[in-house]
């Protein structure tokens, strides 16, 4: 590094000085020496908008739990879409099988990973985009429209048809098999194209890696149905049964072939993306030829007009957000006011929402679902009400409370039924939607 200035001993010394001339400092030192940082800097009436109540409150069937894996983006799509299965067939409870959309996900990234690798291939192995590929891999994450893909090729089906296995929800050894063999995989087809193999030699191979990896999933998701029977008793205790339904009747009758009616958006106050524009991420995706991952982007306010106006019309919202900032998880709330880190140390670590984004700090790692809101008379929302899918005995029996503030920080990304948008953005979601690079913190929830 050209003209680098190191530490000096003088420098330490001053340093020393100032340490030890502050009560403060030494108070924190005795505090922090059999404490945690969260608990040391723990405001303890950060806000009053901790209460459980909402003036917006829709009732929604019991949490669920993904467990040791990061399959968080399919169960919150999957417990929106049950909750419109519920009210068309009066059930009081249903869950469909996440197993089974999480077997076809990986099945398909694996394919996506190796048609990367070989559109690709040119590039030397430490090219940014070839070593994003390599070490990223299959991972649980995905994004709304990955969810699209899949149920628009593969369909649903109830949990009682492909249950879970000890592999579905504890991924983790699992995936680093998987990457481990996708990586050498990796390592093969980039020689065969090296040695200028015909495209026919290497599409067999590829077929004998998929073949190798189907096997390999079945073993540990289980295999897919075929048909299956559904079952279900409604809540005025009828009982109903069709037997030999295919996973695509199965969503196309009984959910209805909805999906291209929701839309994500986004706000992401970065200089490299203007609000009111579409964008899209490269090498982000499951099924190729699938829908290609979409955002409109959005300010907040306007952000936040179409989730209201979506909870407003009695339906729930998937959402994204950056759930590891400001959270209490034993008591369930996420609040901006949370912990007070600037008085416990004397420093300012106040970032804006940009910063936060341009500099690595935040991303979203996590995805919910809102079902609920408190408003002011003004019609403000102060609170909002969050289904997890930790199971429940996390937070408030499975429920989360996040404060606007929060939302306002934090929250990155929500889908909406197109019917909420106006005329202006739906124009906009027609143009052509920039292209980001793969590692942008708006693909970040795939991660």
């Amino acid at each position: 590094m050209k003209d680098a200035k190191p530490i000096c001993n003088s420098m330490i010394e001053q340093f020393d000085v100032d340490y030890n001339n502050s009560k403060h400092y030494k108070a924190m030192t005795h505090a922090l020496a059999k404490n945690a940082v969260n608990t040391v800097a723990y405001v303890q009436n950060s806000t009053e908008y901790t209460d459980a109540k909402f003036s917006i409150d829709l009732p929604t069937m019991t949490v669920t739990n993904q467990k040791s894996s990061g399959r968080c983006w399919l169960f919150a799509g999957l417990n929106v879409l049950r909750e419109i299965i519920g009210k068309k067939y009066n059930l009081e409870n249903f869950e469909f099988s996440q197993n089974y959309m999480a077997f076809w996900d990986k099945f398909e990234k694996i394919n996506y990973f190796l048609e990367s690798i070989l559109d690709l291939a040119d590039r030397p192995v430490d090219d940014r985009y070839v070593d994003y590929v390599l070490r990223t891999g299959i991972q649980d994450g995905g994004q709304w429209d990955m969810m699209v893909s899949l149920i628009k090729k593969y369909g649903l089906v109830p949990q009682a048809a492909m249950t879970e296995t000890f592999q579905s929800s504890n991924t983790k050894a699992m995936n680093g098999l998987i990457n481990q063999k996708l990586r050498l995989n990796a390592a093969i087809l980039r020689k065969m194209v090296a040695k200028k193999q015909s495209m026919t030699a290497i599409a067999a191979e590829k077929t004998k890696m998929l073949d190798e990896m189907y096997r390999f999933l079945c073993m540990n998701f289980g295999q897919p149905p075929k048909t299956f029977q559904f079952e279900f008793v409604d809540k005025d205790k009828k009982y109903h049964c069709e037997k030999k339904i295919t996973a695509l009747q199965f969503y196309k009758e009984y959910v209805g072939d909805i999906l291209d009616d929701y839309v994500s958006i986004i706000n992401a106050p970065t200089d490299d993306k203007p609000f009111n524009h579409t964008y899209t991420v490269d090498y982000l995706g499951n099924v190729v030829g699938g829908n290609e991952i979409l955002y409109l982007n959005l300010e907040i306010d306007v952000f936040k007009e179409l989730v209201l106006a979506q909870l407003k019309g009695q339906e729930v919202v998937w959402f994204g957000s950056d759930c590891g900032k400001e959270g209490e998880r034993e008591i369930g709330v996420w609040d901006a006011g949370a912990y007070d880190y600037e008085t416990a140390f004397d420093m300012d670590f106040s970032m804006s929402k940009e910063v936060a984004l341009d500099y690595r700090h935040s991303a979203m790692n996590h995805a919910m679902v809102i079902t609920g809101v408190n408003l002011t008379e003004c019609d403000c929302a102060t609170k909002w009400k969050i289904q997890n899918s930790w199971g429940d005995t996390a937070g408030r029996k499975g429920y989360f409370l996040m404060t606007d503030p929060w939302f306002d920080k934090w929250v990155y990304q929500a889908v909406i039924n197109r019917k909420y948008l106006s005329a202006e953005q739906k124009a906009i979601l027609k143009k052509e939607a920039k292209h980001l690079n793969p590692w942008d913190p708006m693909g970040s929830l795939a991660e």
